[in-house]
């Protein structure tokens, strides 16, 4: 006789695994690998580098307004089929890259990417580790965060080689070979959408050994719509929100200014690259906190690290201050991301999981495309970083509050779960 499904190895285990593969291929040819073709493009077309990055903002506002309708798709239809058809539309898309001759093409095939981007990255694969995990979340979105921060890693030295060896075009080519192979088989044989499906529920428990919500096996989910209206969701974007702008507006500025302060150019890109590094260790260690305490705490740590982060980077004017800004900010830059999708998880449930978190990455999605430029204006007006940073520590310490506020309304919004998901059990 074959061992009951429930004794087996818990299937949400082997798509956090597929997606820690896939997540990795597709942020490193969708948008790490991006730098290395500015130059060599530069060379074959003689377009400015604001020009060429103008369609990579573009590709990311445009993944943030189509994040939405993605999300709301997500709710009712799963992934499955979402992320098959996005990773054959982002391998075809990248063969198109390789294939402009004009501005305007590559602004189009960018534009493309872009709404691609919604369909293939970290929002979706987070829909599927808050639909099949409950108390095991946060490990899950460790492990499926500390996989794909390997992208840049991989794919930005390998983009480099494959351009030495066989030019910008054929490198991207080869990257979309990489990335069909890399992707759409995984995506189109492996992922579920729940784990009813399979007779399960989330973590792996087996409907025999308990039904209902008393023993904690239904989680309960707000529609997106109380969830919208309730003050807690604002206090979280904006802790998120501030959080992104700075975040967004160092990793452009932070080379300029340490050159600024007399480091040299390559030092400088080191260390910009070591935050990205550091970002793993510190997924390791603080998003597990995340399951052992209160999440918003352990988000206002987050935040917290990273405002004396940037004291030590403002106040320490020296390469020990550089280094502990690297150390401290990268482990709080590594940590954001599972813990935001942990906090909209715990709060809202995963039944509309995907359009709250739609909502939410539109705002953060704006952040990102504003702060470089306003960064680069105040920088301007000042003629020197020295008010940005103090600006960014204090947008830390924000969000650190906010999140704090948004923990401390979310209790409110408990009672209303419990009350749809009363309202539900009764109507069933």
């Amino acid at each position: 006789m074959s061992r009951p499904l429930a004794r087996r190895p818990y299937y949400g285990w082997v798509l956090v695994a597929t997606l820690g593969v896939t997540e990795t291929t597709s942020w490193g040819v969708l948008y790490y690998a991006f730098t290395v073709f500015l130059d060599p493009m530069r060379e074959s077309f003689h377009w400015s580098r604001a020009t060429m990055t103008g369609a990579f903002s573009l590709a990311l506002l445009l993944s943030g307004l189509v994040g939405v309708p993605v999300g709301r798709w997500l709710d009712r239809h799963g992934p499955r089929l979402l992320m098959t058809l996005g990773s054959c539309a982002a391998a075809l898309l990248v063969l198109a890259w390789a294939a402009v001759g004009n501005l305007l093409a590559f602004y189009l095939v960018w534009a493309a990417i872009g709404v691609v981007m919604a369909a293939v990255l970290y929002e979706p694969a987070f829909v599927i580790v808050a639909t099949w995990f409950r108390r095991r979340r946060g490990r899950a979105l460790t492990l499926l965060t500390f996989m794909a921060g390997f992208a840049s890693v991989i794919y930005i030295p390998l983009a480099g080689l494959l351009v030495v060896r066989q030019g910008w075009r054929g490198a991207l080519v080869t990257l979309a070979i990489a990335l069909a192979a890399g992707t759409i088989p995984l995506h189109a044989l492996v992922l579920r959408r729940r784990p009813q499906d399979l007779g399960l529920l989330p973590d792996g428990a087996a409907p025999s050994e308990g039904a209902g919500d008393a023993d904690g096996s239904l989680e309960r989910s707000l529609p997106v719509r109380t969830a919208l209206h309730g003050a807690a969701f604002w206090w979280l974007m904006g802790a998120f929100f501030l959080n992104t702008l700075g975040v967004s507006a160092l990793f452009v500025h932070l080379v300029p200014y340490l050159t600024d302060h007399g480091y040299g150019k390559e030092f400088a890109a080191n260390v910009t690259g070591l935050v990205g590094v550091m970002a793993l260790p510190g997924r390791l260690v603080l998003t597990p906190l995340g399951d052992r305490l209160p999440r918003a705490w352990v988000a206002c740590a987050i935040f917290l690290l990273q405002a004396f982060a940037l004291l030590l980077l403002l106040l320490v004017q020296s390469g020990a201050g550089v280094i502990g800004f690297v150390v401290l900010f990268g482990a709080g830059f590594g940590a954001v991301t599972p813990a935001r999708a942990a906090l909209v998880a715990e709060f809202y449930g995963p039944d509309s999981y995907g359009s709250i978190s739609g909502v939410l990455a539109f705002f953060l999605t704006g952040a990102r495309a504003i702060a470089p430029v306003g960064a680069g204006i105040l920088y301007d007006t000042t003629g020197s970083y020295t008010a940005l940073l103090w600006l960014l520590t204090a947008a830390s310490t924000a969000a650190a509050v906010a999140v704090l506020i948004a923990g401390s309304r979310e209790q409110g919004t408990g009672d209303r779960r419990l009350q749809v998901t009363g309202d539900r059990l009764q109507g069933a």
